[in-house]
């Protein structure tokens, strides 16, 4: 098992349908905070597409781990700006 996947639920990082639908949720979060929803979800779209047809376990994986990855990254990244605001808050 990768670090990828104890980061994020088994059921996400493991489960290449519920990722695509975690990433087209983060990518609809990300489009309407820019203003740019549809790009932003057809990109993710475009990504998941191209790859649908892959066979190799390896790659299947990495792909999957790149995907997580990007997920949690994300999600730090929103935390990050959280916690900002606050401490400019207090």
């Amino acid at each position: 098992m990768s670090s990828i996947s104890k980061a994020l639920p088994l059921e996400i990082a493991n489960n290449s349908r519920n990722l695509y639908r975690e990433c087209l949720r983060r990518a609809k979060f990300v489009g309407h905070k820019q203003g740019n929803t549809e790009l932003v979800v057809d990109m993710v779209r475009q990504q998941f597409k191209k790859n649908m047809h892959e066979t190799d376990p390896e790659k299947i994986q990495k792909m999957k781990d790149d995907a997580a990855r990007g997920l949690i990254n994300h999600m730090l990244f929103e935390t990050e700006k959280l916690i900002g605001k606050k401490l400019f808050q207090s």
